[in-house]
């Protein structure tokens, strides 16, 4: 880990304890070392910051690569900072960027770190568990890597969609279940029945901790149905 994440979870961890009850279980079920993928529900901004803290280790993310573009001081810094926090710069739009944020991950993974993922592609617009993209079952065949399913519970009451900061108050519960290992496909193809079966098994997985509602549909963002990836 990084002087600064480290530095940076030592103040994070008794922050968040002293805003809210911060519940968490399975810690345990983190392997301790190698790949692994944190798959988890999304129901809002906050669980980036939760979910980092519940894991006992660095997670890396992807992150819009503006963060890392902008010019200047502050802009170099802020760049040098998010690496440092493990956010990954990524394009977000496009066939191609979504392929290209894939082989990041994947190199991520492969060097042995944790990753994590929230295969709704964004957040529940309330808060039921929408349908999974199938990016999380592309890497887990890619790498070879175990998934770890991880239930968030209350972080959308902490900060709704549309809010700019977090709530004081209330308790967010981060549940870890065990990993699960789907084998390893250097050559996915096509096979999109497999992709399906694998993502949705994941996703069962994820509700058993989260209690949600399952729905067979995937999140929308602004009223547009987002594509499977």
């Amino acid at each position: 880990m990084s002087l600064i994440y480290t530095g940076l979870r030592a103040l994070a961890v008794p922050t968040l304890h002293a805003f809210w009850r911060l519940r968490v279980t399975g810690r345990e079920n983190v392997p301790k070392t190698g790949p692994v993928i944190l798959a988890a529900n999304h129901l809002s901004v906050s669980d980036h910051l939760f979910l980092p803290v519940a894991c006992p280790r660095l997670v890396f993310f992807m992150a819009k690569s503006d963060y890392f573009l902008q010019g200047g001081l502050k802009g170099r810094f802020r760049g040098v900072f998010m690496r440092s926090v493990g956010q990954i710069p990524i394009e977000r739009s496009g066939g191609r960027a979504a392929l290209a944020g894939l082989e990041q991950a994947r190199k991520v993974i492969m060097d042995g770190n944790v990753f994590g993922i929230f295969p709704e592609g964004t957040r529940s617009p309330d808060g039921r568990l929408y349908r999974g993209k199938t990016g999380v079952t592309r890497l887990a065949l890619m790498t070879g890597a175990p998934v770890v399913p991880v239930g968030l519970v209350g972080t959308n009451h902490v900060q709704p969609i549309g809010t700019a900061f977090p709530h004081p108050g209330g308790t967010v519960t981060v549940r870890i279940g065990e990993p699960v290992f789907y084998g390893h496909a250097e050559t996915i193809g096509h096979n999109a029945k497999k992709l399906r079966e694998i993502t949705d098994d994941i996703m069962g997985r994820i509700a058993k901790l989260s209690g949600q509602e399952i729905m067979d549909v995937y999140a929308t963002r602004s009223g547009e149905q987002t594509p499977d990836a």
